[in-house]
């Protein structure tokens, strides 16, 4: 959905070779993958699954690896349990640690009142009140 708003070869994305929605699913996908986590520990692909599903395909995340990989780094993730898969691939879960679950909630605040805002000045400017 999000890419056929704005494709790359638009003016807005010449000079940085990056489009809006890039930039916002950068700022949004470590909150989607501490979301997740919150609720049970998953692998990587099952993650990008789930995203798509419960947005109905809409938000999809291609390389969630760094993702990952930032938020072990800065502690808010561990790796669980590896298990192999029936097609003998590893799979390795991921659990959110209670860092990650005080910075999920920190992110959960700023992002309710950033959309309020963004919502607010959309409404003040004359945009569409849906």
């Amino acid at each position: 959905m999000f890419g056929d708003v704005m494709k790359k070869g638009n003016k807005s994305t010449k000079d940085t070779g990056h489009s809006f929605e890039d930039y916002f699913k950068r700022a949004l996908n470590p909150l989607l993958v501490l979301l997740l986590l919150s609720e049970r520990s998953m692998y990587v692909y099952e993650m990008t699954r789930e995203i798509s599903n419960r947005s109905d395909g809409r938000y999809n995340i291609s390389l969630l690896y760094p993702v990952i990989q930032r938020l072990l780094s800065q502690g808010y993730l561990r790796e669980g349990q590896k298990t192999i898969s029936d097609d003998n691939r590893v799979r390795q879960y991921y659990e959110i640690t209670s860092d990650g679950i005080a910075y999920l909630r920190q992110m959960e605040d700023i992002y309710a009142e950033m959309s309020k805002a963004v919502q607010q000045i959309h409404i003040n400017t004359g945009g569409d009140k849906t």
